[in-house]
């Protein structure tokens, strides 16, 4: 069992940039990849990027790409998403999510793969 616990978020200006951290409790995290996915109201919930347990292998929604990083500290047990030159379509509430693999699995964007979730951080970039 994974306990996931986003924190990091708040209302930035259009251009700035936030850290959101995924902090997770339990034993062998270091087994999990993990992803952080984002639902806007109104909207589905969209991929934004993803880690693998090694740390090896990462994606990016395109959205995203070059702007943001995911990146994880298997010491602390928390993932990173370092996000910069936010955007008003960034706005969001942004969760993180955990699934446990074999060494070699790659990331996944597939929602429904992930067996645990944290509740969420909302993130709001004004215009």
């Amino acid at each position: 069992q994974v306990q996931l616990v986003e924190s990091g978020g708040g209302l930035v200006q259009a251009g700035g940039s936030l850290r959101l951290s995924c902090a997770a409790s339990g034993a062998q995290y270091s087994r999990y990849g993990t992803a952080w996915f984002r639902q806007a109201p109104g909207k589905e919930r969209d991929f934004v990027a993803a880690i693998s347990r090694s740390g090896s292998d990462l994606d990016y929604a395109e959205s995203v790409k070059g702007r943001f990083t995911i990146s994880r500290d298997s010491d602390k047990k928390t993932v990173y998403l370092q996000m910069n030159n936010l955007k008003p379509e960034d706005t969001a509430v942004y969760s993180c999510a955990a699934r446990q693999t074999i060494l070699t699995v790659p990331t996944t964007r597939d929602y429904s793969a992930y067996n645990y979730w944290g509740r969420g951080t909302q993130v709001t970039v004004s215009s």
